[in-house]
């Protein structure tokens, strides 16, 4: 033991766990060596910056909060006024409408029209016509972009979601905030660049998969962490008890010297992705208490949102949404997981916006006073919407057109894009599928979505995949 000691002395940190692809214990390793090494000598991690090193066009959007309404929200009780619906409540739907047509649940049975369940108004200077259901995101209409011709592909959740997320429904490939964070990396060092929250309420709880903010075929350092709603935001970030902060970085050092060292021998990204999720940790232990500190937020905020913080709420998913973007976070996604409404739609939807409403309109209000909403863009958006036929007291899955909204980052307010026919079935003006919102996303913030690719197993891969056009008519 004496002589492996002396050996040891001889060695800084960096050389001796250089050299070690085994050793002992990390615990071990780092109190033998505390005495002997240089503070300065901690491992360094470089600052993922993104593949794209110079923009491709100037960038309105520096960073996006995506507002994901799990479950399908019905469009035609939210952004898709549609009286003639209304006029043929209770009738046969014409089968000119649905013949062919992929229909979920209702597959073989008799079709219905269901007549909007709730009134519909103007609001703002731009006039947009909004459902009652929503009077808080009534009251930023004119930040508001609501596209109303928006196409999917996979009629069932799950996979509506992977679409959603990844441009396809095959499972494995890159979610849209894991690209964005691999294209153009995030404005802090100090919290991931793509963080995921979820709430639930109004309906019935929408499950989501892990999967859907991975980073597929990239290296995992780009995948979505998720933040807790209630408690600990992020599980096992603080220090153990009696360990203190001097013994965590020397633990992390000793651990990150390993790595390196072997990162130099068989150049595995993963290696350098844990390399960089170990300071990540370190850095966390200081910048998540902080974050979490709603203290620091006023009594009109907290009213503004209609939340006290740390309840779980998307309200206050909302609020810690604006408290990411403002800290450098790249891509915030926040999952409402209470809009699969198959029965009793009327009640259902209106306890479920109920649980959105304040908190998507306190989120813009909030932006556009602290001057972020002009860089932020944000989006409102389900995997599908709801069929314009009764299913009982609800709406099944529906993929041929529904409803979104975009906001800020370069998005022209107070308008509308695209349309459905005169019962909310089909797409018929400006139709926008899924992969046009992400191409004119990408393009917002500099990126051109035809170039931002990854060579995987031979081919070269991209978020629209051999799809995508930016819409340019919703542009400021």
């Amino acid at each position: 033991m004496t002589d492996q000691y002396n050996y040891l002395l001889q060695q800084t940190r960096r050389t001796f766990l250089g050299n070690s692809a085994r050793g002992v214990g990390t615990m071990a390793l780092a109190s033998l060596l505390h005495s002997t090494v240089n503070a300065q000598e901690q491992v360094q991690v470089p600052r993922w910056n993104g593949v794209v090193e110079k923009l491709h066009f100037p960038a309105k959007a520096k960073r996006v909060i995506f507002l994901c309404m799990a479950g399908g929200a019905s469009h035609l009780e939210t952004y898709d006024h549609k009286p003639k619906l209304a006029e043929m409540n209770g009738k046969p739907m014409p089968e000119s409408f649905t013949k062919g047509q992929p229909i979920a649940q209702l597959q073989g049975k008799k079709l219905t029209c269901l007549g909007p369940q709730h009134p519909f108004k103007k609001f703002g200077k731009s006039g947009l016509e909004i459902s009652t259901a929503l009077p808080h995101v009534g009251s930023v209409a004119d930040e508001l972009c609501v596209i109303r011709s928006v196409k999917t592909e996979a009629i069932n959740h799950d996979p509506a979601h992977t679409f959603m997320n990844t441009g396809t429904t095959i499972s494995g490939r890159p979610s849209m905030g894991a690209w964005l964070t691999y294209g153009l990396g995030a404005e802090t060092e100090q919290l991931p660049g793509f963080v995921v929250l979820t709430s639930v309420g109004g309906g019935q709880n929408q499950p989501i998969a892990s999967r859907q903010w991975h980073s597929g075929f990239l290296p995992s350092r780009f995948q979505g962490v998720p933040f807790h709603s209630k408690g600990d935001p992020v599980l096992y970030v603080k220090n153990p008890p009696g360990v203190t902060n001097e013994r965590q970085r020397d633990i992390v050092s000793a651990v990150q010297s390993l790595n390196q060292f072997r990162n130099k021998t068989v150049a595995d990204p993963e290696i350098a992705t844990r390399i960089s999720q170990y300071e990540m940790a370190f850095r966390m232990q200081t910048s998540v208490p902080d974050l979490v500190d709603i203290s620091q937020e006023t009594k009109e905020t907290l009213d503004l949102y209609g939340t006290k913080g740390g309840d779980g709420s998307f309200a206050a998913n909302c609020l810690l949404a604006r408290r990411l973007a403002e800290r450098g976070v790249r891509f915030i996604q926040l999952y409402h997981r209470g809009w699969d409404h198959h029965g009793g739609i009327k009640g259902a939807v209106a306890n479920t916006a109920k649980l959105v409403d304040q908190g998507a309109a306190a989120l813009i209000k909030d932006l556009k006073r602290r001057d972020m909403l002009k860089d932020t863009l944000v989006v409102w958006a389900g995997e599908f919407g709801r069929t314009p036929m009764a299913q009982g007291s609800g709406r099944d899955h529906h993929i041929k057109g529904f409803s979104i909204w975009m906001a800020g980052g370069g998005i022209k307010g107070g308008t509308s894009y695209g349309a459905t026919d005169e019962l909310g079935y089909h797409a018929v003006d400006d139709i926008f599928p899924v992969h046009d919102l992400h191409a004119t996303m990408l393009h917002l913030l500099g990126v051109d979505h035809k170039k931002l690719n990854y060579r995987f197993q031979g081919r070269d891969f991209r978020l629209t995949d051999v799809h995508g056009n930016v819409v340019k008519q919703i542009l400021a």
